[in-house]
């Protein structure tokens, strides 16, 4: 009995704050979070007593929305301002999802009245397609000159808004050609091209990995890369790897020796006690212990290195007014290493991770071109970092 008790008294609390709640919403006029909360509290058994407050505040909130929304309407039409078509549109829409929204509860009833709670509904089909209409019309003349203009960012504009058309409007009129073109015209087209500064050939499978945009996964919305150029492209920016220094060591063999030891097992030995004597077990056995020995080795460790280093810079060019915008350094260091080893002596005297070192032996050094085309993974990842971080817009 306890248990239902406690649980009568949690559920009105909780009945109680959403009448709160929602009164409060009503009071503050936002009055659809008012709806919204009621239609909630009222879903189950809407006519029980304790959800008449819930009923009186459905009933006050939609007066009041519905008074609200007409005179922002009727406000908007007098102000004439096409800017307010999609709000007049938006409204309608409005007006009918609310009537919507509580006419699968209907009929309310208010207990102490005797009576039904008044919700006045009205028919804005026709107000919602004129508005439509005109909104659409609005925004497919608007786009239409904003595509003369060649700001860019006018440009993107006029697409939100045929897409917006669009999804509003499906099929009206050419407004799936006019996104193509918008898409087109706002969209900033890069050309990207490597030039050589150095005094060295730069490999060409390098520079076809670097300018390979396909891999790096950077075109976005608007902003497009092209490392070749295309007809019919007007390109709004240059963006230059310029190869600036390219720096690379001698080949070198470097040798080092060192020696270990290490005490290891060699076998069983008889016990022998301080005398000299062999010790024996109780059934007269001789007792065995590790024979342990020490081994040594000397190592000889050949090291075969040879660096490369290129630096270069990143230019980011505007080509409407030639000029630099800005400049990034870039540089990358690809190092060939190849250590192997020989040994005189007991190989189990260094560590097992060693052994393999015994197992390799002398390589051609790479050639320059390939040590300058090594250094190409690097310097993919860093100019992707640089352009990641620094957009052709912010």
């Amino acid at each position: 009995m306890k248990k239902i008790t406690s649980l009568l008294a949690l559920f009105l609390i909780v009945a109680s704050c959403g009448v709160k709640q929602t009164r409060n919403y009503v009071t503050s006029g936002d009055y659809d979070a008012a709806i919204n909360n009621a239609v909630d509290g009222l879903r189950g058994n809407k006519n029980s007593k304790g959800k008449q407050d819930y009923v009186y505040l459905l009933e006050e909130a939609f007066a009041k929305s519905k008074e609200r929304d007409l005179r922002n309407i009727a406000t908007w039409f007098k102000d004439a301002n096409p800017q307010n078509l999609e709000k007049i549109y938006n409204t309608y829409v409005q007006l009918n999802a609310r009537q919507e929204q509580i006419r699968p509860l209907l009929p309310l009833k208010l207990l102490k009245e005797g009576r039904d709670a008044i919700f006045p509904f009205d028919d804005y089909s026709d107000q919602i397609v004129s508005s439509k209409n005109a909104l659409s019309k609005y925004l497919y003349d608007n786009s239409k000159a904003l595509l003369i203009n060649k700001d860019k960012l006018v440009l993107r504009r006029a697409y939100d808004d045929l897409v917006y058309l669009e999804s509003l409007n499906p099929g009206f009129k050419d407004v799936s050609k006019l996104i193509e073109e918008a898409k087109f015209k706002g969209t900033d087209f890069v050309n990207v091209f490597t030039k050589n500064e150095t005094n060295m050939v730069i490999p060409t499978r390098l520079q076809d990995d670097l300018l390979d945009f396909s891999t790096y996964g950077l075109n976005d919305k608007w902003t497009v890369y092209h490392s070749n150029r295309q007809k019919g492209i007007t390109y709004d920016y240059g963006l230059i790897v310029n190869f600036r220094e390219i720096n690379i060591s001698p080949e070198q063999i470097k040798e080092k020796q060192f020696d270990k030891e290490k005490l290891v097992k060699d076998g069983l030995k008889n016990l022998l006690d301080s005398n000299g004597n062999v010790v024996k077990d109780s059934l007269g056995n001789p007792i065995k212990v590790d024979n342990m020995k020490t081994i040594r080795v000397s190592v000889y460790e050949f090291s075969q290195i040879k660096a490369c280093q290129v630096t270069a810079k990143v230019d980011y060019i505007n080509f409407q007014t030639n000029q630099l915008i800005q400049t990034f350094p870039l540089a990358s260091e690809f190092v060939f290493s190849n250590i192997y080893s020989k040994y005189k002596g007991d190989k189990r005297a260094v560590e097992e991770t060693y052994y393999e070192n015994f197992n390799k032996r002398a390589i051609p050094f790479p050639s320059n071109e390939q040590m300058v085309y090594d250094t190409g993974n690097d310097l993919k990842a860093k100019l992707k970092d640089i352009i990641v971080r620094n957009k052709i817009r912010r």
